[in-house]
């Protein structure tokens, strides 16, 4: 069940309004958390088990790392956490990744081992196990207190509104909404108004703009001409921007039907002059969950060039892993963490605005080599890709003829350029 679906908004958003809207806060957290368990299990079934799991470990382990903290008891509790969370990605998300070059190695030897069954990734697996991460570090740090009522910590991770695609709520940021809010008309009609604004990014926009996104990438090698590469990329780049913040306002919309206000999650990052502003507006609450929790432990900006250089490539390697299990993903975010370390080694002398105009164009050429790597299907995909739209490349066959844009694909991406600006 996805937040533009017909059964979404015409029967359950109107019945899970109606029963929680007027009712006390207690209660509300109860209908809540009953309508995030249907939600996910709508489309997950049993693997809504992983999620209840998933819950009653952060929720005995955040009890024992609190213990543990006052007590001087050591960090076991808080390590047995993290070995937890990340145990259900790698099972789940990487498990295959991880083993697919074992098996090609174990294959040249002559060891022929049976391969394992395909793993079914269950949907927000990576967002509601980085919230419950954020959750017992934050009680290990002593920066957010611990949850004693389990079906408080049972709803902000299962919280339908930011399940499927984000934003990455950090338990402090909410914590004192699960006990006690105060929701008003002025603040549900702002809401509805989010909600709206993002379903329009996501239906006119992002879905409009997906068929000729997809089409040119399905392209054969021999049909892909230098304006459909630049043209696919372009339009891919208001797909994704659309998609992820259209998703983001939705869920933040939702949150303030119910009085709970979610931090902002996108803010205009095609507008950036440099890939480090350009981190600052996408998708900000994954990017300050790996600086607050990845890349400050790791050691930050504080020794020396090398360290940062190392610790930015770390971060963004796994910032691109996060977002899938491929080596697409990896690259582009090693793309994006070395240039992110360059702009710390370099300064560009020119000022005034041809700085600001050659940062545009730079940020634009870095985010959309960027996201060929993110879109293709492999490695040799994105090269070739990127090799037509470096060099026109060589096709021997025409694109198919039903390859046009129609007026609506093109108000669409007009309308996306206009807003996304």
């Amino acid at each position: 069940m996805v937040f533009s679906s017909t059964i979404f908004l015409f029967a359950f958003l109107p019945l899970v309004v109606t029963l929680a809207a007027p009712a006390p806060v207690r209660y509300q957290n109860l209908v809540l958390l009953l309508s995030s368990l249907l939600f996910y299990a709508w489309g997950e079934q049993l693997f809504v088990l992983v999620m209840l799991a998933t819950i009653a470990v952060n929720y005995a382990l955040g009890l024992a790392i609190d213990k543990a903290r006052r007590s001087g008891g050591g960090r076991r509790p808080l390590v047995a956490a993290i070995v937890w969370n990340l145990s259900l990605l790698l099972g789940f998300k990487y498990l295959g990744f991880v083993l697919d070059p074992i098996y090609l190695l174990l294959d040249a030897w002559g060891l022929h081992l049976p391969t394992l069954p395909s793993q079914h990734l269950p949907i927000g697996l990576s967002f509601f196990t980085f919230q419950a991460l954020s959750y017992v570090v934050d009680v290990d740090r002593g920066v957010a207190r611990v949850q004693r009522d389990p079906l408080r910590l049972a709803l902000y991770i299962s919280l339908f509104p930011q399940l499927i695609a984000g934003p990455i709520v950090r338990y402090g940021h909410v914590a004192e909404q699960l006990v006690d809010r105060t929701a008003s008309l002025g603040l549900a009609a702002s809401g509805v108004r989010r909600f709206i604004l993002g379903l329009a990014k996501k239906t006119l926009v992002a879905n409009v703009v997906a068929r000729p996104v997809d089409q040119i990438f399905a392209l054969p090698a021999e049909r892909l001409t230098w304006e459909l590469a630049w043209l696919g990329v372009g339009l891919y780049a208001l797909q994704i921007y659309f998609d992820f913040s259209g998703y983001s306002d939705m869920a933040i919309g939702l949150g303030r039907l119910f009085g709970l206000q979610f931090a902002e999650n996108f803010n205009y990052p095609y507008v950036a002059r440099s890939v480090r502003e350009f981190w600052r507006r996408w998708h900000m609450s994954l990017s300050t969950w790996f600086r607050d929790y990845l890349y400050i432990p790791l050691g930050g900006n504080r020794h020396g060039p090398g360290r940062v250089g190392l610790n930015l490539l770390t971060v963004f390697l796994l910032c691109g892993l996060w977002h899938g299990a491929s080596w697409n993903f990896v690259a582009w975010g090693l793309w994006h963490g070395t240039f992110l370390f360059v702009e710390r080694l370099v300064t560009v002398p020119v000022r005034g605005w041809p700085r600001r105009v050659l940062g545009h164009l730079y940020v634009a050429a870095v985010v959309l080599v960027g996201w060929v790597l993110f879109r293709a299907d492999d490695l040799g995909q994105a090269a070739h890709f990127l090799e037509v739209m470096a060099t026109g490349g060589q096709p021997t066959q025409t694109p198919p003829a039903t390859l046009r844009l129609d007026a609506v694909v093109l108000a669409a991406a007009a309308a996306g350029v206009v807003a996304s600006a």
